[in-house]
């Protein structure tokens, strides 16, 4: 992990300091930069989510998906997680410590905006941080290549049709148009334009390619860094008025995090996955793409809203979280290969 990613964290804490000490200094330049929008979309946040995405999606290889037949059960595994359990698990959660638990400690007016932030966040299974998750539990590169490129090409199809049913569940008005613009601008066409970039840069041979991809890499995060100070300068208000919605909002992710890491570990022993593939393929159901849900909740509910907000405390606790999943990895690593055959 290099510098930015170590402390993602400590970045992410000064970013919510800095943002919300500048929106109370210079309040009307930030509500000029939220006012830049076309089609529901905020274009600084937009060139923003370029830089943060591209450089993520120049590491997959969707030439890889020819390698998924040969991790059948992990891959099996890790798209029930992702797909069929993550999302639906996230707005139970959301539900639960939302609406009842802690709801008289949230403004009343922001309950359903926290729900589906929290519902953005689990519905976009994580791209580029995964691989930088699998080598710490020495997982399987090419389980891991082959299951972020099935993730990334099923999430251009069926990221918005999964938001709007769980937002509708949720009893929450759906923008279509704006959630198919987001899609489109989010993901369709930094896939494109990543995939043909990505080409080019090959044609330099494998090993320029890697020392480019390390070079751009720290602007990914800094960009992601520079949209959080624009989005905790206009939430700056809010958090002074209730400190405690970051940790309230930080109880359900934290949850899911640590019972879909739990459930497809369980399930890749009992199917007899080998651990190198079993440790990777927990920590992809776990994480979220969290720049996709921060940059779609901006999209569909504004700068300002509890759904944008609750998609940043995704970030702000990914990586200690993560952390802490690939140590339990590491650690139960004899113990799982007792049991479970390797294939």
């Amino acid at each position: 992990m290099n510098l930015f990613e170590r402390y993602l964290t400590l970045w992410v804490f000064l970013c919510i300091i800095a943002g919300v000490l500048l929106g109370q200094f210079s309040p009307a330049l930030f509500q000029a930069i939220a006012g830049l929008e076309i089609a529901g979309v905020n274009i600084p946040v937009g060139v923003l989510v370029w830089v943060m995405i591209i450089p993520m999606l120049l590491r997959i290889d969707f030439g890889a998906l020819h390698q998924v037949k040969q991790h059948v059960r992990g891959i099996g595994v890790t798209l029930f997680v992702n797909w069929a359990v993550k999302p639906f698990s996230m707005a139970l959660l959301g539900w639960l410590f939302i609406r009842h638990v802690f709801a008289d400690y949230l403004p009343p007016d922001q309950l359903d905006s926290y729900i589906a932030g929290l519902i953005l966040l689990a519905a976009a299974p994580c791209t580029a941080m995964v691989f930088v998750w699998s080598n710490l539990v020495k997982g399987d590169p090419y389980f891991t290549l082959s299951q972020v490129a099935l993730n990334d090409a099923i999430m251009i199809f069926a990221f918005a049709p999964l938001v709007g049913l769980l937002l509708g569940i949720a009893s929450i008005t759906v923008p279509w148009a704006t959630l198919f613009v987001s899609v489109l601008f989010y993901i369709v066409i930094p896939v494109i334009v990543a995939q043909l970039l990505r080409r080019r840069l090959l044609a330099g041979g494998d090993v320029a390619f890697g020392q480019k991809l390390q070079r751009i890499g720290p602007y990914s995060i800094a960009a992601l860094l520079l949209t959080l100070v624009l989005l905790f300068a206009l939430q700056g208000k809010a958090i002074i008025a209730q400190p405690l919605v970051i940790a309230i909002l930080a109880v359900p992710i934290l949850i899911q995090v640590l019972f879909n890491s739990s459930l497809a570990y369980w399930l890749n022993r009992r199917l007899g996955v080998a651990h190198c593939v079993a440790a990777p393929s927990a920590l992809i159901a776990a994480s979220n793409f969290f720049e996709l849900a921060v940059a779609t909740a901006i999209s569909l509910f504004g700068f300002q809203s509890g759904a944008a907000l609750a998609t940043v405390v995704g970030v702000l606790i990914e990586v200690p979280v993560m952390l802490a999943v690939v140590n339990v990895a590491n650690r139960s690593r004899d113990w799982y290969q007792q049991t479970a055959h390797a294939r």
